[in-house]
Parts: structure tokens; sequence; C-alpha cells
């Protein structure tokens, strides 16, 4: 472990070499394809590039790119099988990190299972499941699918609304949610609202009657065997976990819920989320054409450069946490890091153009099949700065915390939050994990051992 604390102090100059990739005995031609199976073991299938398609040296060439921007954990599956690992993989693969956004997605998978089980009804208003009395009527109003399509209306500061997650101070972030206020009615139009997941993850709660952790554990993680001590996910100070991000999960574990969506819910013979779902979740809601259930549809969407195969999906989490699917080519990337990509206009530049990193990644990775899947589109270019800060910050979501402004729920601060018990700032949070990542030798630090 005292590698990885080196590795981790050093993030912001790291640059990383040398490139792994697992050989195999046997060889095949683009027509005789090895596949693999998906397994709970700890252990996933491995195979020769050459045995699915791939040049190993050029592959080899496209981990060294990724390992030197930052990727601090790659991994490459086609058909299944591991095909190539990024050169820091041994010192990460097990370490608890947070995947931000990206577990908005995992919200998405459990809702589906909910749904599958009858349990949840997606087209319903959440007054279905809310107790009496909380929140007012056009909150009531906002159906599951607006919280899965991020359609609630919502008004967002992403920033503002995520600090006091980070900052463990939010009281209870479902009641917070039913006090921020509508910029537009409820299925009208998107809005990347942090608060509207962290809604949809109680009221799933509230649905299946259980803590969404417990529910998760039995019927998401225990059939891909993630252990309960693998991850910390967390919690505010009434208990109900966050929707938006903050689970922080080691990337090996990652990757089996990457490969979970790519087998379209089918896991070793079992079917834990219904393809009829996945289908529904990976098409484009008619307010976003780059957004379905809470994961991002399509080239040019989020993270995802414009030349991939239009078939492509992904999970997508804050400094490019990151799952790429692509089902045309049976193609899944799995990876985790602190930014990496650069730009000409500075922490504006790296903030705004995030595809900079995985474009320049893909044209190396396709490169490495025997037969490229698309044109080289050339080198990146750098678009024209257009961030405009003030999306991210809301003064009023802040102090609302506080019970201070029009975005305060009557009743909620970070003293008291109606009749529930609120626990201290931190006391949700294992020993050594801290906003990025979980590390140490204490045995409630969570990670695979």
């Amino acid at each position: 472990m005292g590698r990885i604390y080196g590795f981790l102090a050093g993030i912001a100059a790291v640059s990383l070499v040398a490139g792994s990739v697992f050989a195999g005995s046997a060889q095949a031609t683009h027509t005789e394809q090895l596949s693999c199976g998906v397994s709970s073991g700890r252990e996933p299938e491995r195979a020769a590039p050459e045995q699915v398609g791939l040049d190993s040296g050029r592959l080899a060439e496209a981990l060294e790119f990724a390992g030197g921007r930052n990727r601090l954990n790659v991994q490459v599956f086609r058909h299944n099988c591991l095909i190539g690992e990024g050169p820091t993989n041994d010192q990460t693969g097990n370490v608890a990190w947070n995947i931000w956004s990206a577990t908005k997605s995992v919200v998405s998978l459990l809702a589906g299972i909910a749904w599958d089980q009858r349990k949840l009804d997606i087209e319903a208003p959440i007054d279905r499941y809310l107790p009496p009395g909380l929140g007012d009527a056009q909150h009531r109003s906002i159906t599951v699918e607006n919280l899965l399509t991020e359609t609630s209306g919502m008004k967002v500061g992403v920033l503002t609304e995520g600090v006091t997650g980070v900052i463990p101070l939010d009281p209870n972030s479902a009641v917070q949610a039913l006090g921020v206020p509508l910029d537009n009615p409820p299925g009208v139009a998107f809005s990347y609202s942090q608060r509207n997941v962290d809604l949809l993850a109680y009221v799933i709660e509230l649905a299946v009657g259980e803590p969404l952790q417990q529910f998760a554990q039995r019927e998401l993680f225990d059939p891909l065997g993630i252990e309960r001590g693998d991850y910390y996910w967390a919690r505010d100070r009434a208990g109900h976990t966050y929707g938006y991000a903050h689970l922080m999960i080691p990337p090996n574990d990652f990757a089996k819920l990457g490969l979970l969506v790519s087998n379209n819910g089918s896991w070793d013979g079992q079917q834990i989320v219904s393809q009829t779902y996945l289908h529904n979740a990976r098409r484009p809601s008619a307010e976003n054409a780059c957004y379905g259930y809470l994961f991002w549809i399509g080239p040019g969407c989020a993270e995802t450069p414009d030349y991939l195969p239009s078939d492509i999906y992904s999970m997508s989490g804050l400094g490019m946490q990151n799952v790429f699917i692509m089902p045309s080519l049976d193609l899944t990337v799995v990876w985790t890091g602190a930014f990496g990509n650069v730009s000409n206009e500075g922490i504006s530049g790296i903030v705004q153009n995030t595809a900079e990193l995985p474009y320049e990644f893909f044209r190396r990775l396709f490169a490495a099949f025997e037969v490229r899947p698309v044109p080289d589109p050339g080198p990146y270019v750098e678009p024209p700065l257009r961030l405009d800060p003030r999306r991210f910050v809301d003064t009023n979501l802040l102090l609302a915390v506080f019970g201070i402004g029009p975005a305060a729920y009557p009743g909620c601060d970070v003293f008291s939050c109606l009749n529930y018990p609120l626990a201290p700032p931190f006391a949700d949070t294992p020993p050594g994990c801290a906003i990025l990542v979980c590390l140490g030798p204490d045995p409630r630090t969570p990670g695979i051992r």
C-alpha cells in the first residue's frame, strides 16, 4: 500500500510509462475470435489481444498513452475478455475510488431492478411513494421517469449542490431536493441536477421498503461478487444514500458493473436487470438526445468522442470516471483517474473539453484492431471556450443547507431536519476515506483485500 500512497500524492504531476497486456498461447484470426464468460469471482477471464482481433503492441501503446494521462486504472474488454490493463492497475485495481456521477448509472440499475420486481412504477408521480405532507404539490407531481431522465425541472448549481456532500453537512438530501425551486415544469426540459438523483435514491428506498444499500447489496452487488466490505457509499446525516455521487468502489468492481450492462443485464446465467429496462435506459429521452435513464447515449455526448460508433453509451463521472460500451464492437473500456486531458485554455478548457483524452486514446486503441472500426479522424481540434462558470454555482442552493433563502425546505437545516435524527458530520465515513479514495491498513477501510 505504500506505493499507492506515494502514487496518489503525486497525482497532479503523474507521468506513467509502460503499458501492459495479457499474452496467451493461442492465436486467432478475426474470423475465429475467442469469447469469455463473466464471473462472480475476483479474477476476470483474460485473453491475448490477438485472440479477439487486436494487435498486442499497438494496444500496449494505447495503454501507455492513457497511463501517462492520469488514468490510474484502465481495463479493456472485448467479447468479455480482459485483454489489456494500465501500467498501475496492480496498485489501483482493488482500491475504493470515488466514481462521482457514474454513481447515477448505478442508481439507474437499482431503479430497473425495483421496476422488474414491480415495486417501482416508472410512470408514477413520486407522490405515490413520499410520506404524506412531504413536499408541495408541484414537487410531488414529478414522476420517477422525470428523475431518471433529469427532467424534474429542478434549478441547477452543480458545485453548490455537491459541496455539502463532499464536506458532509447535508441533513437530508431528499428533503433538501424537495425545497429546490423548479426552473421548469416537470418533464419539459433537461437540467443536470444533483439533488434530482438524491431524491430518486430516496424514492427507490421507499418503493422497495428497505435501505437502499441493503437492497443494492442483495439484488445487485452480491450476484456480481462485489462484497460489502469492498466499497463505501456515502449517506447524508439522516442515513439516506447519495444518488448523485460518492460511491467509492474499486475499479475491479466498477468493471463488473460495466460488463453487466454490456451483457444486457445478464450475469453468469442470471438476469440481474431486465433487457427491457436496459433497452429503455439506453434510449435517448425526448428532452435530451444525449441522455437516457442516467446513462449518456451516443457519440459526441459527455466525454464520448464524436467519431465513435453510433451505438456507444457510457457511465460518466467527474474527472473522467468512465465506462464506455460499444455493442457493435463488443468492446467495453473502463477507466478511473484524475482528469488528464490537456487544453490550451487552462483550467476552464480542461473542465469543458473532456473529450480530448478519450478522443486521442480511442484513436490509438482503434489502430490496434485488425480491421480499423472507423477511419482515423486525425488529431483532436479544441473547440472555442464557451464555458459559463455561472451555471455551476447557485448561492441559494448552498444557503439552503443552513435554512436560509428560497431553496430552503422549511424546518430542515444543518442543525435539525423535520423529525429525522441527524448524525454528526463525518459520522458515516470509514477510516481512510476522504473525497476521492479510501486508503489505509485499518480493517474497516473499504477495498478488495
